[in-house]
């Protein structure tokens, strides 16, 4: 996945999905849009301070995102086949650095707002179910605009996030890939290792 599309559909995530779990939720879209623009008033509101101290975006992240992503699915999906070998503090170490990546991450995308335009097409929401997608579109002047599918399911009387299709590539699945690759030259206790150096680089 390039690294232009893939923050942009970062950045399509902070804006459109900075919290989707409210008890007895009837429409996830309507969710997303209120608590996007929610977060884009508080962006704007505080773009001075953020940008005289970027770090100050972490708290914005845990605020809004996330309470609301099942980082441990995620992490299970991401980890595929190795997740069942992988003893429990494994799996703990591989949650806890890919949560952080993730947070990483989407922080710096979030740091480039710079009015990118969020369009949220029609979506199917069929009584009683349990996962949806939500779909929408982000655009920026001189661009085509990104497709971008968010993958919710309702569980423990919420929504939670576990996996956006950006561009029709999901990001779980690259991640799977990643992960595979380090995981076969230097096991799970190597991929947690990659993870945190990742964390590091992006700390800096």
């Amino acid at each position: 996945m390039k690294t232009k599309l893939f923050l942009g559909g970062l950045l399509g995530l902070m804006m459109g999905l900075a919290s989707v779990a409210v008890a007895a939720v009837q429409d996830p879209q309507q969710m997303v849009r209120e608590t996007g623009d929610r977060l884009l008033l508080e962006l704007t509101k505080r773009k001075p301070e953020l940008e005289a101290d970027p770090r100050r975006i972490y708290p914005l992240v845990e605020d809004y995102v996330l309470p609301y992503f099942d980082f441990r699915d995620m992490s299970q999906s991401a980890l595929g086949r190795f997740w069942r070998d992988a003893s429990e503090l494994q799996r703990e170490g591989v949650t806890r650095e890919f949560r952080e990546l993730l947070v990483r991450t989407y922080a710096s995308a979030l740091l480039g707002y710079s009015g990118q335009q969020i369009e949220y097409l029609p979506m199917q929401l069929p009584e009683g179910a349990t996962k949806v997608m939500v779909p929408t579109r982000i655009a920026s002047a001189g661009a085509p605009p990104i497709p971008i599918n968010y993958r919710l399911k309702f569980e423990d009387d919420k929504w939670m996030v576990y996996d956006v299709v950006i561009d029709g590539v999901s990001l779980i699945a690259n991640y799977r890939g990643q992960f595979t690759a380090v995981v076969r030259r230097n096991g799970i206790d190597g991929l947690i290792s990659t993870l945190a150096s990742k964390n590091q680089q992006i700390g800096q």
